[in-house]
């Protein structure tokens, strides 16, 4: 079982981290063809991308703030809460 939440909260922290990653990237815009960074931005988009597309197309519009990555990071809070109250 402590193996178990360790994964739990493994899978939970990377998925944290990507968001973040993606966040940041969102702000700083760099290029994606930069020698030094372009590698980094294309994992981290092509990895977030599956997951924050979806409930992108199923929120509505709100300016030009995106929240989805709020959303993800709020079901994955509670998934990982739930995961581990069970054990």
């Amino acid at each position: 079982m402590f193996i178990f939440a360790m994964l739990v909260n493994l899978i939970y922290y990377v998925i944290v981290g990507l968001l973040i990653a993606r966040a940041v990237i969102s702000w700083v815009r760099p290029d994606p063809y930069d020698p030094k960074w372009g590698s980094i931005v294309t994992f981290v988009n092509q990895v977030t991308e599956p997951v924050l597309a979806p409930i992108r197309q199923r929120m509505p519009p709100m300016g030009m703030m995106d929240f989805s990555p709020l959303v993800v990071w709020l079901i994955a809070s509670f998934t990982r809460s739930i995961l581990l109250s069970i054990l």
